[in-house]
């Protein structure tokens, strides 16, 4: 039986600032005192896995030069090293697209799943949007929300209290209440 643990996190809102099709490194701006929490989780054994939508790839507002210049920048910031994130998910797909990558569909959970020999019931996808936890969900692991990204509206508030989705303030608040509590 598979034992793995592992959080899927997303960038824009979650990780780094949101920024409107974020395409230029300079106005990459990380999410203060959640780097600590990650390299906890790393510590106590979770895989740690980005999956961002970039769908500015597809409709043509930047390329992929941009999106791994962004998320270079991002690394830096942080001092995180190359091998921070087990695997990066970036799904370049339009909204509209269903095929692919592209959250909610939980196709990059299930390929992880399978390849690190993962129990999604000790996994986790975390977000700003309710697509996060609803990737999450669907490959049968938890979701929660942060408030650091997009506003939480009491419509979300109402979705994700009959889905048993927490919400944080922050990635930190998130791994100190999911993550050390219940070592």
């Amino acid at each position: 039986m598979a034992e793995n643990k592992a959080l899927f996190l997303d960038r824009d809102g979650t990780l780094i600032r949101d920024a409107h099709y974020l395409k230029d490194p300079k106005k990459v701006e990380i999410i203060q005192g959640i780097s600590e929490a990650l390299y906890e989780a790393r510590h106590l054994g979770y895989l740690l896995f980005m999956h961002t939508n970039q769908s500015g790839i597809a409709r043509g507002y930047y390329d992929w030069s941009d999106v791994y210049a962004c998320n270079k920048k991002m690394f830096q910031d942080f001092g995180w090293p190359k091998d921070f994130f087990t695997e990066i998910c970036i799904a370049p797909e339009e909204p509209t697209a269903t095929e692919g990558y592209r959250k909610p569909s939980p196709k990059f959970e299930f390929e992880m799943i399978e390849k690190f020999e993962l129990d999604p019931r000790k996994c986790w996808v975390v977000g700003d949007k309710w697509i996060d936890p609803q990737t999450g969900l669907q490959a049968s692991m938890r979701g929660a929300l942060v408030k650091t990204g997009k506003p939480i509206t009491v419509e979300l508030q109402k979705q994700a209290d009959s889905e048993g989705v927490p919400i944080y303030e922050n990635i930190a608040e998130f791994a100190e209440k999911e993550i050390l509590l219940n070592v």
